[in-house]
């Protein structure tokens, strides 16, 4: 009996408070019966004896003995035993630091009971066998024991499987229909006619998917790339092969041999000079030699070296940042790396005929240059003379004999203005070509016409070009103090440029038509 019950009874039992009103044949534990008097106004309870001598006390003890034995025979479990502590679903954390862990059926606390150590608990695992049984169950304050049914249960759930064994939830399908022995089929209906004809609602939700494919409502997930991880220096140290043969064994790399310079009485022609070690501050620092020799009386007044810790530094990095591959080395025919030159047939249509030769040079020709309109062509010569060709024709219009080498000639590009710039010599000459109509050639040599330059008293300072006529060839000539290399006019015509490579100096020339006279700018 529950401790519960056992104040129940001494609280009712006739030795109580309410003994006076009651009497030994009206015992709570008698097999009475409840009645009601239906004749008073108000519903009333009386007990009515059954007519047996239940109020003895051989009846009492022999009613607990039937009470036990029915207690031992019944089925039921202990998880139908109502728990001892009352507080309900509530987190235990609340009783945490309090002295009991809630209350029972009466409202009375429930202590918190000692739990034994772990060595107690170690001892008591190696004296009892079925010590792994037991549990405790924190909510109400004691230790369970489970049998081994209980145990093989709870293994079986922790491993994802049924909780019985003989449980099979995946059980093999049983057709339950025969048709070994049947004449006629379950139905022997004709197929209907939506079986054979397209549906049209797929039909529509077919063409409805396609719209918001094509409209960009519905986007489909792109495959993502999968990072590809590989080892920097190409060697797998985890597979069989590297385990069982090693990695490939290769020589460090071996330091350089100390010379005689390093020496600590090294020879005298060893010894820098003041002035050379000044001189290595001023090299680059990759170009500063490594060491500088000195010389010491004895060996033992040598200093530490101040870059030993540097150069065994670099000298671990070496070992450590070696890669661990051999490259093969191949032979590689030089010939075979010469581009195959195509064949000529595969090149036509090319010129492969002298259609026009222009012949009166007597030495080789140094430059070329074609007027704006392309009617006319200007060729300079080693031999001393610039000619002027019709190109379509081939015809010499008018020879130039300058008497020099003639290194850069360039047309005007304005085909109102045919001016030859040629640079002969070390000087640069303006000549007219005499090509097109009578008033074109009138402009041209009043352009090119010129008055002798007054001398100016400017001091020691001297023009970087001098400006004077030539009457031979009725052009300009323009005096350099070194000798011009190149001259390029403007795309309107109205400048031109001469470039000296001897000197950092290049000058800029206009010629406007509108004006009589020259200017010229200098531009350094």
């Amino acid at each position: 009996m529950g401790r519960a019950d056992e104040e129940d009874k001494a609280a009712l039992s006739p030795g109580g408070d309410d003994a006076a009103d009651l009497s030994p044949d009206d015992s709570p534990w008698s097999d009475s019966a409840w009645s009601e008097d239906d004749d008073d106004d108000e519903a009333s309870l009386s007990f009515e004896d059954s007519g047996e001598g239940s109020g003895s006390d051989a009846d009492s003890d022999g009613l607990e003995e039937e009470d036990d034995a029915a207690a031992e025979e019944s089925d039921s479990s202990e998880d139908e035993v109502a728990p001892r502590n009352t507080v309900g679903d509530v987190p235990l954390k609340w009783y945490k630091d309090e002295e009991h862990i809630g209350y029972d059926i009466s409202g009375r606390k429930i202590k918190k009971r000692d739990r034994e150590g772990k060595i107690d608990s170690f001892l008591s695992s190696k004296d009892n066998d079925d010590d792994w049984l037991k549990i405790w169950d924190d909510y109400n304050a004691e230790e369970v024991k489970i049998t081994k049914e209980e145990a093989k249960i709870i293994s079986r759930m922790m491993k994802g499987k049924t909780p019985h064994a003989n449980v099979d939830p995946y059980p093999d399908y049983v057709d339950w229909f025969e048709y070994a022995d049947k004449g006629h089929p379950l139905s022997n209906a004709p197929e209907p006619k939506r079986r054979f004809v397209p549906s049209k609602w797929e039909q529509k939700k077919v063409v409805k998917l396609v719209r918001a494919i094509r409209k960009g409502w519905i986007k489909f997930d792109k495959p993502k790339d999968e990072p590809n991880y590989y080892l920097l220096w190409g060697d797998d140290t985890d597979t069989a092969d590297n385990k069982r043969q090693g990695l490939s064994y290769i020589p460090a790399p071996k330091p350089n041999l100390p010379g005689h310079e390093e020496s600590y009485n090294p020879s005298v022609e060893y010894i820098p000079t003041q002035e050379e070690i000044d001189n290595y501050q001023l090299m680059y620092e990759e170009d500063r030699p490594k060491f500088i020799p000195r010389r010491f009386e004895s060996l033992r007044s040598v200093p530490a070296y101040e870059k030993a810790l540097r150069e065994g530094f670099d000298r671990c990095l070496d070992l450590y940042l070696c890669p661990r591959t051999r490259k093969k080395r191949i032979n590689i025919d030089p010939e075979s790396l010469k581009p195959k030159l195509p064949s000529k047939k595969d090149l036509r249509p090319y010129p492969r005929t002298c259609y026009l030769e222009f012949k009166g040079h007597g030495g080789p020709v140094t430059s070329l240059s074609v007027e704006a309109t392309g009617q006319w062509i200007a060729s300079g010569s080693s031999d001393g003379t610039i000619r002027v060709w019709e190109v379509e024709t081939g015809r010499c219009l008018k020879v130039f004999n300058v008497g020099a080498d003639v290194h850069h000639i360039s047309w005007n590009p304005s085909p109102e203005r045919p001016i030859l710039a040629a640079i002969v010599g070390r000087d640069l000459l303006l000549l007219n070509a005499e090509v097109g109509d009578e008033e074109t050639q009138v402009r041209t040599k009043q352009l090119l016409h010129v008055e002798e330059p007054t001398p100016e008293d400017d001091g020691d300072k001297k023009p970087a070009v001098r400006w004077v006529k030539n009457d031979k060839f009725d052009g300009i000539t323009l005096i350099h103090h070194r000798a011009a290399s190149t001259v390029e006019w403007h795309s309107k015509g109205d400048y031109f440029t001469t470039v000296v490579p001897t000197d950092i100096l290049f000058a800029l020339f206009n010629l406007q038509v509108m004006h009589e006279h020259n200017n010229k700018y200098v531009l350094k």
